[in-house]
């Protein structure tokens, strides 16, 4: 047996080292070997991305140096393929980019926060091209579907009241379906109707031209507007181009400004199914201070005192025939109603990375504030589909709607007789319940009731846009719209509008129908090119467009019908009489480019061009060239700012300049056009000229300059932008007076007026604070215009010498100077300008009132913490407006007055007040009071400050719901209004008609 001691086993030993070392290799490789396996080893990353509100869609998830990708669905989870030692790059628009390493999850949870200094990432969509936020050239104000969908509203233009920087937008009606006034930057062209801006709805260009006809509008005081067809939960950004840079690849269609409408699209992810139920109340928001019975009756009874006489049979209110101790609150009776409304939103998207879709609808139904069964209805379907190809090189998008309106409202507007009935006015109903005539002695307002107006619309309106790219820096594509609306609008004044004591029988029966068609499509195919080398980037854009739109519009008249059951079948009328029988077709081309350079991030230039062809136009005049340029320098972006400035965080300078048309004149203005005589020869009815050719009836021109300077402060905490702006349109297409000799009244030619729109505009951003559970944003916008009428010639000597005056606004009102009471007679006296002891209209009115809005804005403060969010926003504005007195007649006659009349004239030497009070027989007091009516005193201050939405919403914690998204929000619109105006709505611009309603609202919103 061997020995195996240490020093003579020794080569043993080492063989036993040798392999413990190659064991110790071999066991190491193994570890590398399983760790390089680790490190390439792919698993799916799940998880979810929130803010402090809940969850968010459409965040981007990236594995950081590949191009692998995710995007969260709507409700912000998401599914991704990592390895361990990979990095998720998490970036959403306007919130801080957040990096996480895999490591050993699997499951992630990530919380964004808001970051404003990602405000100038933001893309823009100015039309025909996408620019970021700080890389434009142009004046374009924006908002999205978080400031749209906060406010219980059915017209998108309320959504955007007191939000935009130079966007002036009126209510002209409280009355469900009403329409709004909207003005860019001013009244640009001497006809009211031809200062409406250009609708895009996602490139399809839509004709906001009214539907109805002023005979079956009814409780209206304006025609049907065809924007009510346009849902606003539809709606993701609506984007308004202001300036020459910005507009000026509209051309003449740009003129007036640009309102680009885009769409919901579908997003990719797994399917979500959203639906929204709300429903609410609304109220007129405030009512005129008006006498009571005592107030009413002692005014009465003083004025036959002044006149002396006594209360004649007619005077049922002072000549006992009427309750003395009766008092009815009129505008609570007639207009005093609650609006009850029910809306329901619902949408399913989803789809993949290539091939998105969403589907939505709405239903919204609301009455009326008048007594009766009144309603509007409206609904509508939006349908959105997008793909691309495998390669990424074709793309295809469809976007469609189609939006159903049905109207039922009162023939007549009760508001301005709610305001001038006698407080002791009989009661409405009998006893047993039918109208109360009190023996003829009065009409009965609800008898206006029996009127009606009925209004169905439906609109269909379709996109289809496909591109390819040709090369990396080379696209093409081509957009292709199309829109249908049918409009019939009804208004019937049947025989039981009277009093049955005149025995008016169905023969009286009047019915007024209106049946409007508008059809119209568009087909713009588009070239764009980009490259960048070094420093420098360019892009070329050019198109082709072709645009074709018929209508028809139809008005009969009905008169005398065998049975008011068959008051709207127009074949039962004894006759029957055309209103009007009109017929649109119009045609546009154009081609237009743009050409855009950026240097360094630093020096950018824009050149847009465009030729436009219109129909509207005779031969030689039909087409003419427009263009703008535009310029900006990012002077934060130089190396001097860069290294010193902390405080300055982003500067940016720019300035445009361009020219752009109009043909806002509607068709065959320029040619010889005849119209049926209506009456019969020889049983041939004969035809009649109805305007006269003009061969030189040309294009309107606009001139614009804007110069504005954007600033952000504190890494963009504090956003400041300030521009002033300067609009000349000349070349005016107006009709020009004829001698009564030529038989025509005047002719459409181009008058060599200039009107000129001034003002400076200022928007402002602040980041009040910011944490991950809090955060606090406020924006502030104002604007100050001045509109001037710089010249016209022979004016003077025009018919316009009592409308316009050279170097004042076109708003304008010329009017009598009020100087005050006779302390003698009691009688209002005004200004004699001519010196000759008496007043003369219309030369002794040259005192001249602006109505246009001296400024206007608005202040929007956004509140989040954790799962609630309150909204809220202050509108205001400073103008002047005409008063109460405007409406209420002379004080003393059989109609109710303001209070503000108890203040008059009773005692010779009295001299503030109003005048002394008279039934209607002392002549000089009527005519005193005519002067006063058409003086500067029934206009008087007007300004505002509404709190014109309220949004509060709690969004419940997911895992209360097992996974199920819910919110619960209340909504409120035009809440409080502070004003001393003494009318009764300071915003409201037509007397006599139901202004805004206050509203409140309470909603669910479910996700799936």
């Amino acid at each position: 047996m061997k020995n195996l001691s240490f020093n003579k086993g020794r080569p043993s030993c080492l063989c036993i080292f040798i392999f413990a070392m190659l064991l110790s290799n071999q066991i190491y490789s193994s570890e590398l070997t399983f760790g390089s396996y680790v490190k390439q080893s792919q698993q799916q990353i799940t998880g979810t991305v929130t803010d402090v509100a809940g969850p968010l869609p459409s965040v981007t998830v990236i594995v950081k140096g590949t191009t692998t990708s995710a995007v969260t669905d709507e409700k912000g989870n998401f599914s991704i393929t990592a390895s361990s030692t990979d990095i998720l790059v998490f970036t959403f628009i306007g919130y801080t980019t957040q990096e996480i390493i895999v490591g050993r999850q699997t499951s992630i949870k990530v919380i964004l926060s808001e970051d404003s200094t990602q405000l100038q990432e933001v893309t823009i969509n100015a039309g025909y091209y996408s620019v970021k936020e700080k890389e434009r050239t142009g004046s374009i104000s924006r908002i999205t579907s978080k400031d749209i969908e906060t406010q219980p509203v059915t017209n998108m233009l309320a959504t955007m009241q007191g939000r935009m920087a130079g966007v002036s937008i009126t209510q002209n009606s409280g009355v469900p379906g009403g329409g709004f006034d909207i003005q860019i930057r001013g009244q640009n062209s001497l006809r009211s109707d031809a200062n409406r801006p250009l609708f895009i709805i996602d490139g399809v260009p839509y004709a906001s031209e009214t539907t109805g006809f002023y005979l079956t509008a009814g409780a209206q005081p304006t025609t049907t507007s065809p924007l009510n067809s346009i849902n606003p939960s539809d709606i993701e950004s609506i984007e308004v181009l202001k300036d020459a840079d910005a507009t000026a690849i509209y051309g003449s269609r740009g003129a007036n400004g640009v309102v680009l409408i885009t769409t919901k699209k579908g997003k990719a992810g797994k399917t979500t199914f959203n639906v929204t139920t709300m429903n609410g109340t609304g109220r007129v928001t405030r009512f005129m201070d008006l006498m009571n019975t005592e107030q009413y009756l002692a005014m009465r009874n003083e004025a036959f005192v002044n006149d002396g006489i006594q209360p004649g049979p007619s005077d049922y209110d002072v000549n006992g025939t009427w309750d003395s101790n009766k008092y009815t609150d009129w505008q609570k009776e007639l207009t005093g109603g609650t609006v009850q409304i029910n809306d329901v939103k619902y949408s399913i998207s989803g789809g993949s990375a290539k091939t998105q879709f969403l589907i939505s609808g709405d239903f919204h139904k609301e009455t009326s504030v008048f007594p009766g069964e009144f309603r509007y209805k409206k609904g509508g379907v939006h349908v959105n589909l997008n793909h691309t190809s495998d390669d990424e090189k074709f793309r295809a998008q469809f976007s469609g709607g189609y939006t159903v309106q049905d109207n039922l409202q009162p023939g007549t507007d009760l508001s301005a007789v709610s305001k001038r009935l006698a407080p002791n006015a009989p009661s409405l109903y009998t006893p047993d319940g039918n109208l109360n005539w009190e023996n003829s002695t009065w009409e009965n307002p609800l008898s206006l009731l029996e009127s009606k107006t009925k209004g169905r619309t439906g609109d269909l309106l379709a996109n289809v846009l496909f591109s390819y790219q040709i090369l990396p820096e080379l696209t093409v594509k081509s957009s292709f719209g199309f829109t249908d609306l049918r409009h019939e609008e009804s208004r019937t004044m049947p025989s039981s509008m009277y009093d049955p004591a005149y025995e008016a029988g169905s023969e009286y029966s009047i019915l007024y129908l209106n049946t409007t068609s508008r059809r119209s499509w568009i087909v713009e195919p588009q070239v764009e090119w980009s490259k960048s080398w070094n420093k420098s980037r360019t892009s070329v854009l050019a198109g082709v467009t072709f645009q074709q739109l018929n209508g028809r519009q139809l008005v009969q008249e009905g008169d005398g019908f065998a049975s008011n059951a068959l008051i709207y079948n127009l074949a039962s009328a004894y006759v029957v009489d055309i209103r009007n029988d009109s017929e649109q077709d119009y045609r546009y081309q154009a081609f237009f480019g743009r050409a855009n350079y950026n240097y360094d991030d630093r020096y950018i230039v824009n050149l847009t061009g465009r030729r436009d062809g219109s129909s509207r136009f005779g031969p030689g005049k039909q087409f003419a060239y427009f263009g703008a340029v535009g310029a900006a320098w990012l002077f934060t972006n130089e190396k001097l700012f860069k290294e010193h400035s902390t405080f300055l965080s982003f500067g940016k300078l720019r300035a445009s300049y361009g020219t752009s048309g109009s043909d806002q004149i509607g068709d065959y203005q320029f040619m010889d056009t005849y119209t049926s005589s209506g009456n019969n020869y020889n049983g041939i009815s004969g035809l009649q000229p109805t305007r006269l050719f003009n061969p030189d009836f040309g294009w309107e021109s606009n001139t614009k300059v804007e110069v504005a300077l954007e600033t952000g402060f504190l890494k963009d905490r504090i956003f400041l932008t300030t521009g002033w702006y300067s609009n000349r349109s000349s070349n005016q297409l107006v009709g020009i007076p004829l001698p009564g000799t030529t038989g025509f009244s005047s002719i459409q030619a181009n008058l060599d007026a200039t009107v000129e729109n001034q003002g400076i505009e200022l928007t402002l951003r602040t980041v009040n604070f910011h944490t991950e559970e809090f955060d606090w944003t406020t924006s502030f916008n104002i604007s100050a215009s001045r509109n001037k009428l710089l010249s016209f010639p022979d004016l003077e000597g025009s018919t316009y010498q009592n409308q316009y005056v050279i170097g004042r606004a076109l708003n304008i009102r010329k009017v009598y100077h009020y100087t005050g009471l006779d302390p003698a007679s009691g009688l209002y006296t005004f200004q004699d300008v001519n010196g000759d002891g008496s007043l003369s209209a219309p030369e002794d009115k040259q005192t001249v009132l602006d109505l246009n809005p001296k400024y206007f804005g608005g202040l929007q403060n956004q509140i989040s913490y954790k799962g609630v969010q309150l909204n809220f926003l202050f509108q205001f504005v400073k103008q002047d407006n005409y008063n109460a007195t405007y409406l209420g007649g002379m004080p003393g006659i059989m109609s109710n007055q303001p209070i503000t009349v108890l203040n008059h004239w009773q005692h010779p030497g009295d001299t503030s007040g109003y005048q002394l009070y008279s039934s209607g027989v002392n002549g000089a007091a009527v005519e005193a009071f005519s002067k006063y009516y058409d003086s500067d005193a029934t206009i008087t201050d007007a300004s505002y400050i509404r709190l014109k939405n309220v949004s509060l919403s709690y969004t419940i914690p997911e895992k209360w719901l097992s996974g199920l998204k819910c919110r619960v929000f209340v909504e409120g619109q035009n809440l409080l209004t502070i004003t001393h105006y003494n009318g009764a709505d300071p915003e409201f611009r037509s007397p006599g008609f139901l202004p805004p309603l206050k509203i409140f609202t309470a909603g669910l919103q479910f996700t799936l």
